[in-house]
């Protein structure tokens, strides 16, 4: 009996000294005014894609304020198993929980209505939430238009593939807003247009560009962390070339040789404006845009592939980017476009 209540004293002890740790970390971060922030991805912080921007952002974010973002993250959480990890930062004092993706929407939404004192926030969806969870939605329509002005223009069979992941969110904005540029310069060019159903089945993604490649395509484009195996495929093709959805992705073997241009969402934009709400008193309510008129994306093209900067693709690109800096919904038509008819 002795025996047994020493383990438990040790125990308890334990975990008194774990708590306490937290406590006085989060004290410390009050006291020096930072917010604690938690990133919760479903892949890894170096997947040239989705996940990896997210964390770029976020240490863009603290080097832009200094000392005033303390950061942690989860990698490889999928939605069922995300639960216990917000809920031990929840306890370990954050102040703001961002689970990046839309799959996440049920379990922060619930989280939210248990911890009402705790900033949440998961996109990409337009929607507005709750009072203490923000929203985030790239307007990637504006991305996908300069992808498309690229493939229409650069393409010598007029067929380009689009490898996408499902046919909502931000993603069905990029394929649509492709679409768009594609026949804004090249009209007459064909459009192949196919989801794989995952936003990280690289495999699937690869089989689908393949196929694409085969039916004649020599420029394609996709986007979300799947999109690294569509950009493989594309490698392997001594003709096809690749425009991205991710700077990163130039420093990839494949998208050194392989990806034309590309663009990438500025996190850092979001992540600075939802600190600085939290600072304000505002826990959330909110959904945050993000574009090329609030510096919400980048866009640069691969200097490793400058044969491919024509003075034609230059003009349009920057007579595009022109527009959307100017003002934001510039291609407020995006989701008219069909692609039956394609």
């Amino acid at each position: 009996m002795k025996k047994l209540l020493v383990i438990v004293l040790l125990v308890s002890l334990a975990c008194g000294t774990v708590f306490a740790g937290g406590a006085s970390e989060t004290a410390a971060a009050k006291e020096s005014g930072a917010v604690k922030i938690a990133l919760i991805i479903e892949n890894t912080i170096d997947d040239k894609g989705w996940c990896q921007a997210m964390y770029d952002g976020i240490v863009a974010a603290q080097a832009q304020m200094p000392g005033k973002i303390e950061f942690s993250y989860s990698e490889n959480m999928p939605p069922v198993d995300a639960g216990s990890i917000a809920r031990q930062y929840v306890a370990d004092g954050y102040d703001l929980i961002v689970a990046h993706g839309a799959q996440y929407k049920n379990l922060i939404l619930e989280m939210a209505g248990e911890y009402p004192d705790v900033s949440f926030a998961f996109g990409t969806s337009a929607e507005v939430g709750p009072s203490n969870v923000f929203t985030y939605m790239p307007e990637s329509e504006e991305t996908g238009y300069l992808s498309g002005l690229i493939a229409g223009l650069t393409t010598k069979q007029n067929i380009v593939g689009l490898v996408g992941p499902v046919d909502g969110g931000d993603a069905a904005r990029y394929n649509r807003g492709f679409v768009l540029g594609v026949k804004a310069v090249n009209p007459d060019a064909k459009i192949q247009v196919a989801h794989t159903g995952s936003f990280s089945d690289y495999v699937k993604a690869g089989e689908v560009a393949t196929s694409q490649i085969k039916n004649g395509a020599d420029v394609l484009t996709g986007s979300s962390q799947q999109a690294i195996g569509a950009l493989r495929a594309t490698a392997e093709s001594p003709t096809a070339m690749w425009v991205g959805q991710d700077i990163a992705q130039f420093s990839t073997a494949e998208g050194q040789k392989k990806c034309i241009a590309a663009s990438s969402y500025n996190y850092a934009a979001v992540i600075v404006g939802m600190v600085d709400k939290i600072n304000s008193g505002v826990k959330g309510g909110e959904c945050i845009p993000m574009n090329f008129n609030n510096d919400g994306f980048i866009f640069e093209f691969n200097p490793a592939l400058p044969q491919y900067k024509t003075p034609e693709i230059t003009a349009a690109v920057d007579k595009a980017l022109a527009d959307f800096k100017a003002a934001p919904g510039v291609l407020a038509n995006w989701s008219s476009v069909d692609y039956s008819t394609l």
